[in-house]
């Protein structure tokens, strides 16, 4: 062996002030990593929340919006149904009665098809608008972590 690893193993060569340094120097490099683990958790966390604040925000005005349009539906088809009642009444002839009734169930179905495919429409748009939110925080996260 040489004279320097001697010296390097030698209990004359240990200085308990350089270990004291080395202490806080580790200790101080795990105080940072924590806080700085504790900022991304706690920045996660925040958009997190945001992302599930607008989903259910958006959820609950969908909802609302697609109620309203089923009561709208609901009332468009009670004038409908109301107004072929009143022509029934004016009915003097059998032909009369069968072409009003074709012509009720012919637009009756139109507008059966047009109400769901509007509310169909509806309910697709709501669909995406409520998953945006957790995709694009999700997409977030995922970049934020790769980045870490």
């Amino acid at each position: 062996m040489t004279h320097g690893t001697e010296e390097m193993f030698s209990f004359s060569a240990f200085d308990p002030m350089k270990l004291g340094e080395r202490l806080r120097d580790l200790t101080g490099q795990g105080a940072s990593q924590s806080s700085e683990a504790y900022a991304r958790m706690k920045a996660a966390t925040e958009e997190a929340t945001v992302a599930v604040e607008s989903t259910v925000h958006t959820a609950q005005s969908g909802s609302v919006e697609l109620g309203l349009k089923a009561l709208e539906a609901f009332r468009s088809n009670a004038d409908l149904s109301l107004s072929h009642m009143q022509a029934l009444l004016g009915v003097k002839s059998a032909s009369e009665f069968f072409e009003l009734q074709t012509s009720f169930i012919r637009r009756q179905a139109e507008a059966t098809v047009e109400q769901a495919k509007s509310m169909q429409d509806m309910a697709r748009q709501l669909a995406e608008d409520v998953s945006r939110p957790g995709k694009d925080a999700a997409k977030k996260a995922m970049a934020n972590f790769r980045t870490a």
